[in-house]
């Protein structure tokens, strides 16, 4: 093969950039289409068409439907992931500001494309995959209830909280805040800013009212 037809041959091959960017969009016209049409009617010829790209380009990253479909559920878990460092900018010292402002992120998050994407697919596929919820959990809520607890834990250090299963009482605080809110999200009710704000510190105040020292 001579030097020419080696750089034509080059010439059109994708970066890794590219090719990276490509299967995102693979991934983000899987979850629309299996939002859309549910997982047994979404075949991967309408996911391929969505984008323009080949099924055997599809299938040489994922062998089957099922593959695919939980590829597109954790780049969509992934998306939703708080870096550490995030959490860690929220605590300015004043626990019931943190853990609105906490909750407030959660909530956000639940209101993006993204994030009403991934509750819905949830919803509707969980019990054809269960471990999407539990992946979810692991990687998205798991870190923000573990921190709220080290806040807790903090506060019963400091006084300023009886001693309590530090564990337990930020998950219910997170369940309190956030699940009857993204109900109403993802079925469409959005909340004002006011309406948030209400719900999020009423439950705060009761959290806290509930692990004063007695």
């Amino acid at each position: 093969m001579n030097a020419t037809s080696t750089m034509r041959r080059g010439a059109g091959r994708p970066t890794s950039e590219q090719a990276e960017a490509r299967h995102g969009e693979l991934l983000d016209a899987a979850l629309d289409l299996f939002l859309e049409h549910g997982f047994e009617l979404t075949t991967i010829e309408m996911i391929a068409a969505r984008i323009n790209m080949t099924k055997r380009t599809v299938y040489a990253r994922y062998p089957d439907k099922a593959s695919l479909f939980r590829g597109a559920v954790q780049r969509a878990i992934e998306r939703q992931i708080v870096p550490p460092d995030v959490l860690a900018g929220f605590d300015q010292g004043d626990l019931t500001e943190t853990l609105a402002s906490i909750a407030r992120l959660r909530i956000g998050q639940v209101m993006t494309p993204n994030g009403l994407r991934l509750q819905r697919i949830i919803n509707t596929e969980s019990y054809r995959f269960p471990e999407i919820f539990t992946a979810n959990f692991e990687q998205s809520a798991r870190p923000v209830i573990d921190f709220v607890a080290g806040l807790l834990d903090r506060g019963v250090a400091a006084g300023q909280l009886a001693p309590t299963d530090s564990g337990l009482a930020a998950s219910a605080f997170m369940s309190m805040v956030i699940s009857g809110q993204v109900r109403a999200i993802v079925s469409g009710r959005l909340p004002t800013k006011a309406e948030m704000d209400k719900k999020i510190y009423f439950t705060v105040r009761l959290l806290l009212d509930g692990l004063r020292p007695r």
